[in-house]
């Protein structure tokens, strides 16, 4: 069964991929299992910016109470990957934007493995279109 659901992408369909600055992904992790779990949230971090061929600078996180969700970011040379988690309600929202030639798109299998949702939702968005 396929998870990943493209919502669709949020840019001008005439424009070629090449003009754009970076690709920008917005995830809805929808059922999602161990967002609660800040040593598996960093190493999901880590495994996306290696999917995605990017180079990680930092990762910060906090973590709302024991039990609680978890809001944080990794840094990277070519963006970011970002995330907010409420547990409680089996939800995780992912942001992850990228240039050069990191692809946020090779993070997906990463984040459906690690986080085992119901349904994953992405949205596309090219930045910086001339």
């Amino acid at each position: 069964m396929e998870k990943i659901e493209f919502a669709g992408s949020i840019e001008r369909s005439d424009a070629p991929a090449r003009m754009a600055k970076g690709t920008h992904l917005l995830v809805d992790l929808i059922g999602a299992h161990g967002t609660g779990d800040i040593d598996l949230v960093r190493q999901a971090l880590i495994d996306c910016t290696e999917a995605a061929s990017a180079t990680l600078i930092d990762i910060r996180l906090h973590h709302f109470e024991p039990g609680g969700g978890i809001t944080g970011i990794a840094v990277l040379a070519e963006s970011h990957i970002s995330i907010h988690s409420w547990p409680e309600h089996l939800f995780a929202a992912i942001d992850l934007f990228m240039c050069g030639n990191a692809d946020p798109r090779r993070a997906l299998p990463v984040l459906n493995g690690s986080f085992r949702p119901d349904k994953m939702i992405t949205r596309e968005c090219r930045r910086g279109l001339d």
